[in-house]
Order: structure tokens, then sequence, then C-alpha cells
């Protein structure tokens, strides 16, 4: 135990850093997984919980290819345990320094049961709309977690600093934060537009009974404004000089997304399209979370702890 305990990382190496983007990836596929599922009308592919069929944990050739579906997206969740259980013991000898990313790691690691329990209860209750938005819900908050944790292996450790301070004018964090209202908002209805179309599932699955036309603009106009303002903060950092990566990416992404969106529904909600949306509305999560994360930096230790008026000042120099 002592030679296993000597051999976990006594700092934040290229294995934590490995883990932590695992992490985050296998959660992101878990949402395409997921998507799959419900697409192709196989949320009850598998038809009992835990297990797969009675007396069965995994899908049998009577079952089809909808068994075969579901079965390989319960099957995912248990890389997502290896890999949840791997980082958070590779910061266990790190876990006083690093109590950041030990807390961030064990947060990881609970959320497993309870999605492994709001699962089941989506199977038993026969895929209730709402249930199945709640399972999305969770795995959306896991991927904001999972942002988190990579940011955090980079950016050295939080006990090293007095606090945080601006690293762009507070004007422009508020923007940042109203834009990651609107992530939420869109989120939100969009799984609300799904449950209520085509794509909750096979003709037998349960919807919310929401008009699905008129979902679909409500779904839109979120987004819309999330862009204009996106489109607002990239042209403020490119033009003053602030921290543009991730701003940068969540518009790129955002491009895509409205693409994506704007095809699928000329086409009729083309399955693969639909995957395709939901993967990339984890990464626009993903995208708005480290761009908030960016907008803050380690006050360096032994310096006095910035007042907010000071912080804006030096952000906006």
């Amino acid at each position: 135990m002592k030679r296993l305990y000597a051999w976990l990382p006594a700092s934040v190496d290229t294995r934590v850093r490995v883990l932590a983007w695992a992490s985050l990836v296998v959660q992101i596929i878990l949402i395409g997984t997921g998507g799959a599922v419900r697409l192709t009308g196989s949320g009850l592919g598998c038809p009992t919980w835990p297990q797969c069929t009675e007396g069965s944990f995994v899908s049998t050739p009577e079952m089809g290819v909808h068994g075969i579906i579901e079965f390989t997206n319960r099957l995912l969740t248990f890389v997502v345990v290896l890999v949840s259980i791997a980082v958070f013991v590779a910061v266990l000898r790190i876990r006083k320094e690093r109590r950041d990313l030990f807390v961030l790691t064990l947060l990881q690691g609970l959320s497993i049961p309870l999605q492994a329990v709001i699962g089941g209860i989506t199977v038993l209750t026969g895929l209730n709309p709402y249930i199945v938005g709640l399972h999305f819900v969770v795995s959306i908050g896991l991927v904001v977690v999972t942002t988190m944790l990579v940011y955090r292996v980079y950016t050295g450790r939080r006990g090293a600093a007095v606090g945080l301070t601006l690293a762009v004018p507070a004007w422009y964090l508020a923007v940042s934060r109203l834009a990651a209202v609107f992530v939420g908002l869109a989120v939100a209805l969009g799984i609300l537009t799904t449950g209520s179309g085509p794509h909750a599932g096979d003709a037998a699955t349960p919807r919310n009974g929401l008009n699905t036309d008129v979902m679909e603009h409500l779904h839109s106009y979120p987004a819309y404004v999330l862009f204009a303002l996106t489109l607002l903060l990239v042209v403020v950092a490119l033009v003053r000089g602030l921290p543009r990566r991730w701003v940068v990416t969540l518009l790129v992404i955002e491009l895509a997304q409205i693409a994506v969106g704007l095809t699928q529904s000329r086409l009729g909600l083309p399955p693969a399209l639909v995957v395709l949306h939901m993967v990339l509305a984890a990464s626009l999560v993903a995208a708005m979370t480290a761009t908030l994360l960016a907008e803050r930096r380690p006050a360096p230790a032994g310096a006095s702890r910035p007042t907010r008026t000071s912080a804006s000042a030096s952000a906006s120099a």
C-alpha cells in the first residue's frame, strides 16, 4: 500500500492532466451516446434496471439493435466510473495542497450513483420526458465540474494566492455572466423542445405535451441573444487585449451550433445532426465555463487582497 501511495502523483503532472481531460471527454461522449439512445427509440432497449433484461446484465440477440444501443450506453457509464475513480485516486496524495482538485474529483465521483439512480427511474417510469430531461441536466452539470477540473490543473495552486483578481473590466465580467444565463436558458428550452418532438423516443414514448413548433422558436431566441453577447465579448477582447482564447472558442462553437440547428430544422431533424447538436451543446457549456474562469486570475502570494475598484482599474489598463 505504501508503495502504491508513493507512486501517486506528488504534484500536478501529465497523469493528472490526462485524466482530467479524460473526465471531460467521457462526459461529453456520454451525452452523445445518450442522445443516440433516445433518437433511435432504444430507451427501453434494456427494459429493466439495473439488469438489461430479466436474468441478464447484457443485451441478448432477441433484443436486437435497440438492446445493443442501450447496453452500449450503459457500458460507457462503467468507463466514466473508471475514469472518475482514477482521477480521484490521482489527486489523493496532493489533496491538502490542491484541495480544489480533490473537491472537484469528489463531486464527480458522487454524481455517478446519482446518475445511475436517475437512469433507473427513467427506465422504470417508461421514459418520462421530465426525468429524461433531469438526466441531461445532471450530465451538463458534470460537464461544468469536469471543465473546472481541467482548467484548475493548468492554473496553479489556489492556496498560493491571496485571492482572485479580475483580468477583465467589471462590466465585461457582467456581460459574460449574462451570456452564461442565456446558455442555461438555451439548454433548458432545448431539453423541453426535444421532449415535445419526434426525437423524444419511439412512437410509444410519452411526450411532455408542449407545442414543438412553438418550443423550437423559444429555444432559438436565447441562442441568438447569446450569439450577440459573445460577438460583443470577442470584439472587445480583441480590441483591448483581454483574455480571448476561450471566448473565441465559445463563438466558434456557437457558429457551428447555429449552423447545425438551422440545417437539422430544414432537413426534418435527421438523428445524426440532432446528436451532433447535443454534443455541441455540451461543448458550448464547457467553453462558457472556461470563459468565465479565465476572467479571473490568482493574485500572487504576498500581495494585498485587491479591492473591486483596483482590480477593475488594473484590468482596464
